[in-house]
């Protein structure tokens, strides 16, 4: 029993030993090669343009005096809290734009839910065969890079089709695919052949009409049944453009009124967040 005691100690005594050591040795590993003096320019240089790839911010850091690898660029991008993602797409606005905006807004800023709800939006989008900048992935081997069933058809001036809809907390109205440019002329036969049918379908005769030529750009809620629509065509692939046509028709025709009636619930919102941004784009 005393034997076993005095083992203990002597075992506790090497542990507490090893620790003393192992506290007071230095850290191992390499020594981290850029300073803190390096990192604050190159957090100037990333914050300077956001929009940079990882071989131009390494190219400016290096003129600036810092010689590194793109991994280590890359690792300090990292710990500074910034990741490379897809930018919301905004349009660019002048600032007579912003102030027209901005007053559109303040003139709706007391609207009701209801009164949103006689509003009928209308807006047109494009469509392109290819979606996206990055395209689909492909899962390959080793050596197949050359595989025809691995590669993608590269299309300089992708196929597209230009498309006009309208919506309501109703729902949403028929499609129009409008061929060539919009005009005074093919506007009005929009507006004649889709738009009343839309209202007299979504309405009756007690309605708004709000133009997509209008400031209710801001409100973007027609906007946000296109992405609806695009992000259902990134399945659906379609080869020829027929195949893009009854896609957008079925993608459109699956918006459920529920969907519009919660876009259409957010209005208030929207112009409030117009109104903060003092007619700058918002997250909506």
């Amino acid at each position: 029993m005393g034997k076993t005691a005095d083992l203990t100690a002597v075992q506790k005594a090497i542990i507490d030993t090893l620790k003393q050591e192992v506290c007071g040795r230095k850290k191992c590993g390499r020594k981290r090669c850029t300073t803190r003096r390096g990192d604050r320019t190159l957090r100037k240089i990333v914050e300077k343009d956001r929009f940079q790839t990882l071989g131009d911010l390494r190219k400016q850091w290096t003129e600036s005096g810092v010689e590194t690898s793109r991994a280590t660029v890359y690792r300090r991008v990292q710990e500074m809290g910034y990741r490379c993602r897809i930018p919301q797409v905004k349009p660019l606005l002048n600032q007579k734009q912003r102030q027209k905006r901005l007053t559109w807004a303040t003139e709706k800023q007391h609207w009701t839910v209801a009164q949103w709800s006689k509003v009928l939006f209308s807006d047109e989008s494009k469509f392109c065969m290819s979606f996206g900048n990055q395209g689909a992935r492909v899962w390959r081997k080793t050596g197949e890079r050359e595989m025809p069933k691995c590669l993608k058809s590269s299309v300089k001036y992708p196929q597209s089709v230009m498309v006009w809809g309208a919506m309501s907390a109703a729902g949403v109205g028929p499609l129009c695919f409008i061929k060539g440019r919009v005009n005074a002329a093919s506007y009005q036969e929009i507006l004649e052949h889709f738009m009343l049918p839309s209202a007299e379908k979504l309405y009756g005769d007690d309605f708004i009409f709000q133009h997509d030529l209008a400031p209710a750009h801001s409100a973007k809620t027609t906007e946000n049944l296109w992405d609806i629509v695009k992000r259902k065509l990134r399945d659906a692939r379609p080869n020829t453009l027929d195949e893009l046509k009854a896609a957008i028709e079925a993608s459109w025709a699956s918006i459920t009124p529920q969907q519009c009636h919660r876009l259409i619930a957010s209005m208030p919102r929207r112009i409030e967040a117009v109104i903060s941004a003092k007619g700058f784009p918002t997250k909506y």
